[in-house]
C-alpha cells in the first residue's frame, strides 16, 4: 500500500507519454502492415545466379538486393569465399542457395528467408533470426543462433559453445555435438541437439525446452531434466523428417532439459525502491 502510494506521490501515473499509441497494431484492410517498407515482390520460379568470388560483402548484399528487387525469388550465390556478415538484414520471402562457406555473422536479422548452405559457417550465425529457414550442411561455430526469436535454424555437423544464448523462439536443430554454455540465460523456444552435449548446458535457462540424443557433459544453474511425453515424440519425429535427420537411439530415448525455474523468485523491490518506502 505504501509503495502504491509513492508512486503516486512522485507523478509515476500522470505523466502524459507522447508518441505514436500503440493500442493499435494491425488491420486487414491495411495491406502494408503484413509486410516490410521496400520488401519486394518475387516469383520463387524466377531464378539467378551470382559469383561472390571478386565481391566484397556490401557488393555482395547490394547484388542480392538487386536480384530480388527485378523479381528473383530463388538465388544462388557461388564463391562466397568464407565472408563476413553475408546475406543479412533480408525482410523478404525469398530460396537463397550459398554454394560454399560463410565467415562470421552470416544471415543475422533475417526475417522470412529459406537458406541452404552447403559450405561451414562461422561465429554468430543467424543472430536475430526472426522468421524462415537456414540450413547448413556442415558445421558452425560459437554462438550459433544467438538471440533467435522464430523460424528454423539447422546445422548438419558440430556447433561451437553457447549456441542460442539468449535464445527468445523458433528451433535450432543440431546433427552432431554442440560446445559448452548452450542455451545459456533460454528463454523461450525449442533446441534439439543428436550427439554430445558440452558441460553448463542449460546455464540460467528461464524457459525453453532442450533435446539431446547423446551424453551431456554437465548441466548448469537451473537447467534439469524434464519428462519424455508422446507430444515430444510426436513433434520430434515430425521436425527430424522434415529436415532428414535421425537420432541415434531414437527420439523416445532422449534426454529432455527444462527450467527448473528457481530463478524466478525474485524479491518484489529493488533496494532503491524499499529506500523509498522508508
Amino acid at each position: 500500500m505504501a509503495l502504491r502510494t509513492k508512486s503516486h506521490d512522485m507523478g509515476m501515473h500522470t505523466e502524459k507519454l507522447s508518441g505514436r499509441t500503440q493500442q493499435r497494431f494491425f488491420s486487414p484492410e491495411e495491406e502494408e502492415n503484413f509486410t516490410y517498407p521496400g520488401a519486394y515482390e518475387v516469383d520463387f520460379n524466377k531464378r539467378a545466379e551470382f559469383d561472390a568470388a571478386n565481391l566484397n560483402t556490401s557488393e555482395i548484399n547490394l547484388k542480392l538486393r538487386e536480384l530480388m528487387k527485378a523479381g528473383n525469388g530463388t538465388i544462388v550465390m557461388h564463391n562466397p569465399g568464407a565472408k563476413h556478415a553475408l546475406a543479412v538484414g533480408i525482410l523478404n520471402r525469398l530460396n537463397l542457395h550459398i554454394e560454399g562457406s560463410l565467415g562470421y555473422f552470416g544471415c543475422g536479422l533475417i526475417d522470412g528467408p529459406n537458406i541452404h548452405i552447403k559450405g561451414r559457417v562461422g561465429w554468430s550465425c543467424s543472430e536475430n533470426m526472426l522468421a524462415g529457414t537456414v540450413v547448413i550442411e556442415k558445421n558452425a561455430g560459437s554462438t550459433f543462433g544467438a538471440a533467435i526469436r522464430g523460424g528454423d535454424l539447422v546445422c548438419k555437423g558440430d556447433v561451437g559453445a553457447r549456441m542460442g544464448i539468449d535464445m527468445k523462439g523458433g528451433t535450432i536443430i543440431v546433427g552432431g555435438r554442440c560446445g559448452a554454455f548452450c542455451g545459456f540465460m533460454m528463454q523461450r523456444g525449442r533446441m534439439v541437439v543428436l550427439g554430445d552435449a558440452g558441460k553448463n548446458l542449460g546455464d540460467s535457462m528461464y524457459d525453453g525446452t532442450i533435446y539431446v540424443g547423446g551424453k551431456i557433459e554437465g548441466l548448469g544453474v537451473d537447467a534439469v531434466p524434464g519428462e519424455m511425453t508422446d507430444l515430444d515424440c510426436q513433434w520430434l519425429e515430425r521436425k527430424l523428417k522434415q529436415y532428414d535427420l535421425k537420432t541415434p537411439n531414437g527420439v523416445k530415448n532422449m534426454t529432455k532439459i527444462v527450467a527448473g525455474k528457481q530463478l524466478w523468485n525474485y524479491d518484489n523491490l529493488e533496494p532503491s525502491e524499499k529506500k523509498l518506502i522508508l
